[in-house]
């Protein structure tokens, strides 16, 4: 009888699980890829570039329905952002007031609205002082009405304070 042949002798197992498990992974990986490349819709939102050494506070003043409405304080860190308000931007004017808490010297305008020291929301812009409120002059932002705006505050767009003032203590965090 004729010696089988070295082809027809079994076949060794080999073990397939690295194999397998790499186009897994291959896989996977491209899948994630692909996702990523999808694009997506960006977030529409107010934001405020701080670009100074310097902490800031922020009040940010805005048409709420028929009435204005003011907020504060955004605590924004030295070289840092944040967002003031999320979602597609209502409005072509918002106003902001800012003040350097390290150095001194405030971002203002003359659009007068009402502010206080602590963290406050305040309908209205009318009557400040009449109603308990500080009454600070803000300046204006025109976001040319699109659906995001971020401002940048530099501290060459800044007013000095006079030699007699000295910069308030920072207010509590808004949320």
């Amino acid at each position: 009888m004729p010696e089988p042949c070295a082809a027809l002798a079994p076949a060794r197992r080999v073990n397939s699980a690295p194999r397998s498990l790499a186009l897994a992974l291959s896989a996977a990986f491209a899948l994630g890829l692909g996702i990523s490349l999808i694009p997506t819709p960006a977030a529409a939102e107010f934001r405020l570039c701080n670009r100074t050494q310097s902490r800031v506070g922020i009040a940010l003043g805005y048409k709420d329905g028929d009435a204005w409405a003011t907020e504060g304080w955004w605590n924004v860190a030295a070289n840092s952002c944040e967002t003031l308000l999320r979602g597609d931007l209502a409005a072509r004017f918002y106003y902001l007031y800012a003040v350097d808490y390290d150095q001194g010297g405030e971002w203002a305008g003359k659009a007068y609205m009402c502010t206080r020291e602590k963290e406050f929301t305040i309908k209205g812009a009318e009557d400040c002082l009449a109603r308990g409120f500080d009454r600070t002059g803000f300046f204006e932002v025109d976001t040319q009405e699109q659906k995001s705006w971020t401002v940048q505050l530099t501290e060459s767009s800044q007013s000095k304070p006079s030699p007699a003032a000295a910069p308030l203590p920072p207010p509590r965090a808004k949320p």
